[in-house]
């Protein structure tokens, strides 16, 4: 069993800025991709940045050149770093983790881009 615990979401101006984690616990060591997953309000799940265990990422096209994903094994923790963001980031964002092909999420934190 892996156990997902997100951080770092809030409310945000067009613009700016925020940084998620996802701290990872128990089977931590059976754990490969790691990623961010987003639903917004009326739209179903969608995938956002995934990072492989050697750091190799991969983003949506709706975010490449505005987020960065990143890893830190040691500490068993995926950040996202979100820069310029925008009104339609705006969502509940989920952290996964994927043990051979089994998905494990975290509880989801909310984002909200607004003026």
């Amino acid at each position: 069993q892996v156990q997902l615990v997100e951080s770092g979401g809030g409310l945000v101006q067009p613009g700016g800025s925020l940084r998620l984690s996802c701290a990872a616990s128990g089977s931590i060591f059976r754990i490969g991709d790691m990623g961010w997953y987003r639903r917004a309000q009326d739209k179903e799940r969608e995938s956002v940045a995934i990072i492989t265990r050697g750091g190799n990422p991969n983003y949506s096209d709706s975010v490449k050149g505005r987020f960065t994903i990143s890893r830190d094994n040691a500490k068993n923790t995926v950040y996202l770093q979100m820069n310029s963001l925008k009104p339609e980031d705006t969502a509940v964002y989920y952290c996964n983790a994927k043990v051979f092909k089994a998905d494990y999420w975290g509880q989801g934190t909310q984002v909200t881009v607004s003026s």
